[in-house]
């Protein structure tokens, strides 16, 4: 069961003027495509606009913040920073998965600790909010809730994998990496997918997870272990 999202602006310290907005962030499609008698809409387009709102904010933020640091620094931090793993570690903090409205099927398969969802959930409530109150609101949220977390680390507290991977094979001068989805798993409400990594025409490694991007960063994480281990 999920809480009341009532109780979620009050512990932000947040009132949203359009309270549909707030909800449609925080439904899930399964909870759509259960109740389709219902005047219900899904997160996924607020998702989208909360990618985007993200990238500007966070990028502004390291901008300001570290003047003395090259552009591919900043875009290195910009990517752990935005990247699924960071954004779950963020969406956990605030208990934003108690608060999704799914449907019976993603309920009881544990959607609600489900990374890829959590992730989209974090998205969607920025694109919301940009929507209900702007960008300075956007601003406010994301220094009291993630840049202070960033600032008191004094580094991005999650590594992004594929990052970590692409600049190790650009040094060494390895080639071309290619991820490839391979196969896909079980129904919509409980999708996993497959993903090889090839380094030119080398399988480097292989990921699962229940989003694209997911199954990409544990190819990138195994392909790095084997990288180290044979130099170690």
């Amino acid at each position: 069961m999920n809480r009341d999202l009532r109780e979620l602006e009050t512990r932000l310290g947040i009132v949203f003027r359009n309270q549909n907005l707030l909800k449609e962030a925080f439904t899930h499609s399964s909870y759509v495509n259960e109740h389709r008698s219902g005047n219900h809409r899904h997160n996924e387009r607020l998702e989208f606009l909360g990618d985007a709102v993200l990238e500007l904010t966070v990028s502004e933020y390291l901008f300001q913040t570290y003047p003395e640091r090259a552009e591919g620094e900043l875009t290195k931090q910009r990517a752990a920073i935005v990247c699924e793993p960071s954004l779950v570690a963020f969406a956990c903090e605030l208990e934003f998965g108690s608060y999704v409205m799914l449907g019976k099927g993603e309920e009881l398969t544990g959607g609600r600790t489900r990374p890829a969802l959590l992730a989209d959930v974090f998205e969607a409530f920025i694109g919301a909010l940009y929507l209900d109150q702007g960008l300075d609101a956007v601003r406010t949220f994301l220094r009291r809730h993630m840049f202070s977390k960033l600032a008191e680390a004094g580094k991005q507290p999650i590594v992004d994998y594929k990052t970590e991977l692409q600049e190790f094979v650009q040094q060494h001068g390895l080639g071309t990496i290619e991820y490839r989805i391979v196969d896909e798993r079980g129904p919509d409400h409980d999708k996993q997918f497959v993903t090889e990594l090839w380094l030119d025409r080398r399988l480097l490694g292989t990921g699962a997870g229940r989003s694209k991007k997911e199954a990409e960063q544990q190819a990138a994480a195994q392909a790095l272990r084997a990288f180290h281990g044979k130099n170690t």
